[in-house]
């Protein structure tokens, strides 16, 4: 790829984003994390994205109001939602509020991957 994408993963689980970071910048993307959705927010705001993996379920933040906030802001930003919690609700949910798609965690590697780079490309 010689354009690297640029993806933020925003995870209130300290293993689950340093994981998630490590396995993408090893695919090749350039990688930035998040702890909660005010740091998100944050960071969106002062760097360039490409594509957001972010948690539904945090502390202060929930991925939903973040997902709002990207969609109304920043557009062209393309969302992936992950959630522990994975059912149909969060889904539409998502999907409502103009998530590209939803992962279920546990995610598989190569499931999610292929996810990223389906919408990557839509």
């Amino acid at each position: 790829m010689a354009n690297k994408s640029h993806i933020l993963v925003v995870d209130d689980e300290d293993s689950l984003r340093s994981v998630l970071s490590n396995e993408l910048s090893g695919a090749g993307y350039d990688v930035a994390t998040a702890p909660d959705g005010e740091a998100a927010i944050s960071t969106v705001q002062n760097k360039k994205f490409d594509l957001v993996l972010l948690d539904i379920k945090m502390p202060k933040m929930d991925g939903f109001e973040v997902l709002k906030y990207i969609k109304k802001g920043y557009p062209q930003v393309k969302v992936i939602m992950l959630t522990g919690f994975a059912d149909l609700k969060n889904a539409i949910e998502s999907k409502k509020h103009g998530a590209e798609d939803f992962v279920s965690k546990p995610y598989d590697l190569v499931d999610l991957l292929t996810t990223i780079e389906r919408v990557l490309s839509e």
